[in-house]
């Protein structure tokens, strides 16, 4: 598992997607926080809201693009069967990306946490910025990103064109994300069932988790999806070999 890490660790810094993913994620996300309408010098008050606000959107587009190639290159040059041959689990292999996309994952979101100081420098002097949500929300930020990490290595499972992982993961990510919440929303639901169809979604969780309180309901919501794709791109690796 770990070779398989370090192999794909190599591979995503080999290419130019790798460098653009990342300098697409901090030059998008700096320009909404700082430049973009809406940005933190025209509230009222210091606040990293504009960049929580959008982050999710960015990662819909951002981990799918760093998890394309992750199982469907190795279909299109065919080392998946050779890598197939050799005495690791198929769950090894999973894990080996996973945690490899994860950890990319890891280095891109890390220095976004230098907003939560520069945020801090320019408000006024005695005033604070709510610690707890912020925490919250770096932690929602991390969790929805490693939720994403496993659905676009799912994506990536269902094909051996790269292009078309990364379109599969984009919808895959945003349903999760977003369509729960809008289909909630229809007006002929009732209370009951639109709270339960909304929480089946990402986007309400993450929320949840971004006010600041840690609900252990979230952490196992975030754990379960998780835990789905990986055994979901268990059983299409599975179907693969006969």
């Amino acid at each position: 598992m770990i070779s398989i890490f370090k192999k794909e660790i190599n591979g995503f810094f080999s290419s130019l997607i790798g460098y653009m993913s990342m300098g697409v994620f901090f030059l998008f996300l700096g320009l909404n926080l700082w430049v973009f309408p809406g940005n933190i010098f025209e509230g009222l008050y210091a606040s990293l809201d504009p960049f929580f606000a959008t982050a999710p959107w960015v990662l819909v587009f951002l981990i799918p693009a760093i998890t394309m190639r992750t199982f469907s290159d190795e279909f299109k040059s065919g080392t998946f069967e050779l890598l197939a041959t050799k005495p690791i689990s198929d769950y090894k292999i999973i894990l080996g990306k996973y945690f490899a996309s994860l950890f990319l994952w890891l280095i891109t979101w890390l220095p976004t946490i230098i907003y939560f100081f520069c945020v801090k420098s320019l408000s006024l002097k005695g005033a604070t910025i709510d610690l707890g949500a912020t925490i919250g929300s770096y932690l929602g930020l991390f969790l929805l990103g490693a939720i994403f990490v496993a659905i676009g290595i799912f994506a990536s499972s269902l094909t051996n064109n790269q292009i078309t992982a990364f379109l599969l993961g984009v919808f895959l990510c945003y349903v999760l994300y977003d369509a729960f919440f809008q289909l909630s929303q229809l007006p002929f639901l009732n209370s009951s069932i639109d709270y339960f169809i909304q929480s089946i979604g990402i986007g309400d969780h993450y929320e949840s988790i971004s006010r600041g309180v840690i609900d252990t309901r979230d952490l196992v919501y975030f754990i379960t999806v998780i835990g789905f794709f990986i055994i979901s791109t268990n059983t299409v690796l599975e179907s693969r070999k006969w």
